[in-house]
């Protein structure tokens, strides 16, 4: 064989033994959207608004706050039922509490595949409306098949913290019984960046925004209390964070972040 061929011949081995998967990143599409059981800030209840907004931006994963399934004011639609065909993605649901004859709670909805779920009640202050975080087991679409936790929530509302304070602590337990698995905690905190829940929050977990950004009110903005998560920080790396210009379908914006799955 003349040089040149041997040249050529090497060429080939080395792009033979180069791994497929190892130049393209892994990258993941979340949203955080309370829904306000679907009732816009016109008043109309329109579920096939809320599931244009959510295919706008084209996500992975979606965690859902204020979620109606069999109840009387929204018709005893199973919301997060109709919201799964609508988008064609893959809905979970757990009931927080009983009202109007039907179930109300948070809801996921995923592309990805599901391994396991559980809904984990939050220390609860008052009567009335328990909460509760959705914990969802996720595969993510990277050749190495990672396995990710999806936790969904919205807690408390109230101007005192105690009860966000104690929700950051079970919260906290539940993230703990694996802490090296690549971790999200998406959704309503009802909570200010510079307030004390998210203080506590930021002590384990690390914000995926630098900056405040407004989800609500969704018709004029101005309060971030719906926010993504992450854990531990090196395994992921922000891509893109923004609020979605949407006034009308809830009372909040959505809140969508991309990011990269880190090795």
């Amino acid at each position: 064989m003349n040089k040149r061929g041997w040249t050529l011949a090497l060429c080939l081995l080395a792009h033979a033994a180069a791994p497929a998967f190892a130049s393209e990143p892994t990258r993941i599409r979340v949203l955080s959207y309370n829904i306000h059981h679907g009732e816009g800030m016109d008043g109309k209840l329109d579920l096939e608004r809320i599931a244009k907004v959510i295919l706008s931006v084209d996500p992975h994963i979606v965690a859902l706050q204020e979620v109606d399934r069999g109840v009387k004011r929204t018709e005893g639609v199973d919301e997060p039922g109709e919201l799964g065909r609508l988008t064609k993605m893959t809905p979970i649901f757990e009931r927080n509490i009983v009202f109007q004859g039907g179930d109300y709670g948070n809801a996921v909805l995923t592309r990805l595949p599901v391994t396991g779920h559980r809904n984990i009640p939050v220390p609860s202050h008052y009567v009335g409306e328990q909460r509760g975080v959705l914990t969802v087991d996720l595969t993510a679409p990277d050749a190495r098949k990672t396995l990710i936790r999806f936790m969904a929530t919205h807690i408390d509302y109230r101007p005192s913290d105690a009860e966000r304070l104690d929700s950051v602590k079970r919260i906290e337990e539940v993230a703990r019984e694996q802490p090296n698995l690549p971790t999200l905690l998406v959704g309503d905190l009802n909570s200010m960046p510079d307030s004390r829940v998210m203080k506590a929050f930021g002590e384990n977990w690390t914000r995926t925004d630098s900056t405040s950004l407004p989800t609500y009110p969704a018709d004029k903005p101005n309060s971030q209390i719906d926010y993504v998560l992450v854990r531990p920080a090196p395994r992921w790396k922000v891509v893109e964070t923004r609020v979605l210009d949407e006034p009308v379908a809830s009372d909040h914006r959505p809140l969508l972040v991309v990011l990269e799955l880190v090795d």
